[in-house]
């Protein structure tokens, strides 16, 4: 199953990532982006403090499923949504609009990949031609893309041992990556597919997709 979370971060242009099958999980005023966009969530979750009573109402006319929460808790929204995007058993989950202009919260939505629950499920976030994931230890990742898009790989909390690579410029082959260094860094796309595998440690995965306009 696949879950589509949109939370309340910025959304620039919209990547074509919606199917007909995905289950929609709106986060507080990720609703806002909805109604925007026309699409339909099956339903939303949060304290609420980012919307006005009328955004709430037209939720509750629609009769979407609303779970709501109290300000002061332990989890922010993007995590509760997340807590229920496995509880709903997606092992596919994309996260939309959880970046933005607070570094705190930009941050922790990061780090939330790295949550143990979500082991075993492919988990990203999207921003605009950007898609970042987690490489756990024991995995093998394949990505998709194309020639000339940028892959970086970045050690996060310790060391990443063991790490062989295909499909990219500067490959690996069973070496190490050091947290806090910048080796990882813009390697490159040889065609459309690359594939990390990480025997220790935790990888986080960035792609940048370069359109006409994009720049490294």
């Amino acid at each position: 199953m696949r879950a589509v979370i949109i939370a309340n971060g910025l959304i620039g242009a919209f990547p074509p990532v919606i199917f007909p099958d995905d289950t929609i999980i709106a986060v507080d005023g990720g609703l806002r982006h909805c109604l925007s966009l026309k699409i339909i969530p099956h339903t939303l979750i949060g304290d609420m403090d980012s919307l006005f009573p009328e955004e709430i109402d037209t939720v509750i006319r629609s009769g979407i499923s609303i779970s709501r929460y109290p300000a002061r808790k332990d989890h922010t929204d993007l995590e509760l949504a997340l807590h229920a995007a496995v509880n709903m058993g997606a092992d596919d989950i994309v996260l939309l609009g959880a970046l933005g202009g607070r570094w705190d919260m930009t941050i922790a939505n990061v780090m939330l990949l790295a949550s143990p629950e979500l082991a075993g499920r492919r988990v990203s976030i999207l921003d605009g031609e950007q898609e970042l994931s987690l490489v756990h230890a024991g995995e093998m990742r394949r990505f998709e893309g194309k020639s000339g898009d940028i892959l970086s790989l970045i050690p996060l909390g310790m060391n990443a041992e063991n790490i062989h690579t295909t499909g990219l410029e500067y490959p690996l082959n069973g070496e190490k990556l050091h947290f806090s260094a910048t080796r990882g860094i813009s390697n490159v796309f040889c065609g459309q597919t690359a594939t990390v595998f990480l025997a220790e440690g935790l990888l986080l995965c960035v792609i940048q997709h370069l359109t006409e306009t994009s720049g490294t």
